[in-house]
C-alpha cells in the first residue's frame, strides 16, 4: 500500500483553518470566471518565482483538476483538486491533495465564497488543512493562497 495518504510519515499531524478575505473592484461574475478558467488561473495564482501547470482541468460538480507546481524549473509538487459543489457566482467547495514524489504532504477542504459588494465584490477563502509534513506546510498553504489572491488583484488591474 506504499502510496496511501500519510503512510510512512513519522511527522505528527498538523491541522489548521485558514480564512482569507479580499475585496475586489471587479464584479462577482468576473471574479468567479477567473477561477473557472484554468488557463487564466494558472497565470495569476502561482507565486512570482513559481509556476503552475494544469495537466487536466474539469471545473464542474464532480470534476477534477490535476496540476503540478513549484519553482519554474522544478515542478516537484503534484496536486489533485476534486470539485464537490459549484454554484456559479456564489461558491465553490473542493478538496485538494498535495504530494511530492509520491508522498502525500497535505489534504485540504477549500471553500470559496463570492459576494457582491457596493463597489465590486468580496471573496472569502476558507481552507481546512491537515499537513503530514509539519507546520511549515500549513504556513505554505496560507502564504500560497494569500499570494494567489494578491496575484488575482494584480491580474484584474491589468486586464479589462
Amino acid at each position: 500500500m506504499g502510496n496511501s495518504i500519510g503512510e510512512g510519515m513519522s511527522e505528527k499531524l498538523h491541522h489548521a483553518t485558514i480564512k482569507l478575505e479580499r475585496a475586489y473592484s471587479a464584479s462577482v461574475e468576473r471574479i468567479f470566471s477567473e477561477f473557472a478558467n484554468p488557463q487564466s488561473r494558472a497565470k495569476w495564482s502561482a507565486p512570482s518565482n513559481d509556476a503552475l501547470v494544469y495537466d487536466e482541468s474539469d471545473f464542474r460538480d464532480g470534476g477534477r483538476d490535476v496540476f503540478r507546481c513549484g519553482p519554474a524549473n522544478d515542478l516537484r509538487f503534484q496536486g489533485t483538486t476534486t470539485y464537490h459543489a459549484i454554484v456559479p457566482n456564489r461558491y465553490v467547495i473542493a478538496t485538494e491533495t498535495l504530494t511530492e514524489r509520491g508522498s502525500c504532504l497535505a489534504v485540504a477542504l477549500n471553500t470559496l465564497e463570492f459576494e457582491p459588494a457596493n463597489k465590486g465584490s468580496n471573496l472569502t477563502v476558507t481552507i481546512q488543512v491537515v499537513s503530514f509534513a509539519g507546520p511549515e506546510m500549513i504556513k505554505s498553504y496560507e502564504s500560497g493562497n494569500g499570494g494567489a489572491l494578491e496575484g488575482l488583484s494584480r491580474h484584474l488591474d491589468r486586464t479589462p
